[in-house]
C-alpha cells in the first residue's frame, strides 16, 4: 500500500525509518506516495480560494477565478514533485562527500517521506485564514526537518554525527530549491501569469 507509513512517521519515526531502509520497496513506490500526498495541498488551496475565500486581515474575504485557481494548483503541483526529485538528485550528489554510497531510489524514499509533513499542511488551507497557515506551514517544516535529520543516518547508513551535518546540507539545498520556486513564482507574476480575482 502506498500510504503504509504515513503513520509511522509520525507515531515513531526512527523505526519506520529502519522499516524503510531494510525494504526499500523501490522507487515506483516512494513516487506514489508523494504523488498521492502533494495532491493535498493545490486540491485543498484551489477549493478554499474558489469556495471559501481567504481572509488576509479584516475584510472580505478574497477569492480567485476557477480558471486562475486551477493555474495556480497545477503548477503547485508540479513544484512540489519536480522539488522532492530535485531534492533526491541533490541527495545524491552530496552523498560521495560525506562517505555514503545510496542509489537515487534511496535518494528518493527520504525526499519523498521528509516531504509528508510538508504535503499534510495542505489541509490547514481549508481555513484559508493567513496566520492559522503560516503557524501550521512552520510546524510542518519543522517535523519535516526532524524527519530528515533521524532519517539520513539510518537510509544513508552513516554515523549519525555525520548524518547531522549531511542533513544540515540536506536542508540547506531544501531552502535553495524553496528559495528558486518563489522566484520562478515572482518571474512569472511579473509576465502577467498571475492570480486572477473575483470582482
Amino acid at each position: 500500500m502506498i500510504l503504509s507509513h504515513l503513520i509511522g512517521l509520525y507515531t515513531h519515526p526512527k523505526k519506520e525509518w529502519k522499516t524503510i531502509g531494510e525494504r526499500h520497496e523501490g522507487a515506483s513506490h516512494s513516487i506514489g506516495h508523494a504523488l498521492l500526498l502533494a495532491l493535498i495541498p493545490p486540491v485543498c488551496a484551489y477549493y478554499s480560494s474558489v469556495n471559501i475565500g481567504w481572509k488576509i486581515g479584516v475584510g472580505e474575504p478574497i477569492f480567485l477565478t476557477a480558471q486562475s485557481a486551477l493555474f495556480i494548483a497545477s503548477a503547485m503541483y508540479l513544484a512540489l514533485i519536480g522539488g522532492v526529485c530535485a531534492l533526491a538528485y541533490l541527495t545524491l550528489w552530496m552523498s560521495r562527500t560525506f562517505g555514503s554510497a545510496p542509489t537515487y531510489t534511496q535518494c528518493l524514499e527520504l525526499a519523498a517521506y521528509t516531504a509528508t509533513p510538508i504535503f499534510m499542511v495542505g489541509l490547514a488551507t481549508l481555513y484559508p485564514v493567513v496566520w492559522f497557515v503560516m503557524i501550521v506551514g512552520l510546524i510542518g517544516i519543522a517535523y519535516s526537518v526532524y524527519l530528515l535529520y533521524t532519517g539520513v543516518p539510518i537510509l544513508m547508513e552513516i554515523p549519525e554525527e555525520r548524518g547531522f551535518i549531511y542533513a544540515s546540507s540536506v536542508v540547506t539545498c531544501g531552502l535553495v530549491l524553496l528559495v528558486a520556486i518563489l522566484a520562478s513564482s515572482v518571474i512569472l507574476w511579473n509576465v502577467g501569469i498571475g492570480p486572477v480575482f473575483t470582482h
